[in-house]
């Protein structure tokens, strides 16, 4: 790149900045993550748009790390966000508006720009899939009170409910973590995230007619469509997007029932949204999203093998919904393709077997077919 266009990303781009850092945080912007070196004190060259932040502070010599820390931003086009590191709460802090001003004319006059690490825009592309759907909106509906994301404010959240094993391995993982479990040190603040109800249940309805409002699910969503999204489907993807970030990258424990809620729902409809699902599957699996630095990986537990395994909600989920897709007799030629594509990348990246797709006369789809 040359000098010229470098300059026009810079004074175009969104920045952040981040004041006294201690070197080792991890810190990570949306699908990129760094250990934090001496020098650093931002971002730049940010797409305008959202984007998620997130950060773990560490010992002193990087080998050990505290719970995530995320929150969400909309970045407009040469806007500059500035944070200061808090050494007490080993936090990022707001700072005052006349600072921030200040700081903002600073970074805007180059005046930080050699401590300010560059936003790897070959990465955006992959960060779009992942995103594609959540707004500013999206942001300020879902967020919680101070708009940070931790596991640090839901100690409690898997306490009082039915467990899997892979939440059984994630209770684990929270109680051997430094979190205070004292109720007076630790402020329960969670995302405002729509309820999805785990069983249908309707007065009047029962036996066989019931069983089959919780096979499938499509009145249940349609019935939440309308009646939390206004009827928009682009609502409830920007949702869905948001809790899977929240999950895989803030490693929050309620972000990620929030998405299990959602796959559970929408793989007992047949109607697609199995694009979105690749796409979020493809990044998570990938063993190397989290750039070279081995210690990025530290704090990264959530998708853990017990996530991975045969025995996961996820791969009972999709073992009943391929069968569903494949043993058809008519089939969305959109829906037929990205299942194939949803079983080759958990068959290709986890190993996982699947009953062979059924090639026979009786089943044939129609690529026009809405």
């Amino acid at each position: 790149m040359d000098a010229d266009t470098a300059l026009q990303l810079v004074k175009k781009g969104a920045a952040l900045l981040f004041l006294d850092v201690p070197q080792h945080t991890l810190l990570g912007i949306d699908t990129q993550m760094f250990s934090v070196g001496p020098n650093f004190k931002g971002i730049k060259m940010i797409p305008p748009g959202p984007h998620f932040i997130y950060y773990s502070s560490s010992n002193r010599v990087g080998s050990e790390f505290s719970p995530m820390i995320g929150f969400f931003l909309d970045l407009n086009p040469s806007e500059v966000v500035t944070r200061k590191w808090d050494p007490q709460e080993e936090r990022l802090v707001k700072v005052l508006e006349e600072e921030e001003e200040r700081y903002a004319r600073a970074v805007q006059g180059l005046e930080f720009d050699r401590y300010l690490g560059p936003y790897t825009l070959s990465r955006f592309g992959e960060w779009k899939t992942l995103s594609n759907y959540i707004t500013k909106t999206t942001i300020e509906r879902i967020e919680p009170i101070g708009a940070e994301i931790t596991v640090i404010h839901e100690p409690d959240i898997l306490e009082n409910s039915c467990k899997t094993v892979m939440e059984e391995a994630l209770s684990e993982q929270l109680k051997r973590s430094n979190i205070s479990r004292s109720d007076d040190k630790v402020e329960k603040r969670g995302c405002y995230y729509t309820e999805i109800p785990r069983l249908i249940k309707k007065k009047g309805v029962l036996g066989q007619e019931l069983t089959f409002l919780n096979l499938d699910k499509t009145n249940l969503l349609e019935s939440i469509l309308m009646k939390d999204y206004g009827g928009d489907e682009d609502l409830l993807l920007a949702e869905l997007q948001f809790a899977f970030v929240a999950f895989l990258m803030g490693q929050s424990l309620e972000a990620f029932l929030q998405w299990k809620a959602f796959v559970n729902l929408l793989f007992g409809c047949t109607e697609a949204f199995i694009k979105v699902l690749y796409y979020q599957l493809k990044y998570a699996f990938q063993k190397e999203h989290t750039d070279a630095n081995d210690a990025a990986k530290g704090p990264l537990t959530l998708l853990d093998d017990s996530f991975l395994s045969s025995d996961s909600f996820l791969q009972h989920l999709c073992k009943e919904f391929f069968s569903l897709v494949f043993e058809a007799e008519v089939v969305d030629g959109d829906l037929l393709s990205w299942t194939r594509k949803l079983k080759e990348l958990l068959e290709r990246s986890l190993g996982w077997v699947f009953p062979e797709e059924n090639t026979g006369d009786g089943i044939c789809y129609e690529e026009d077919d809405e």
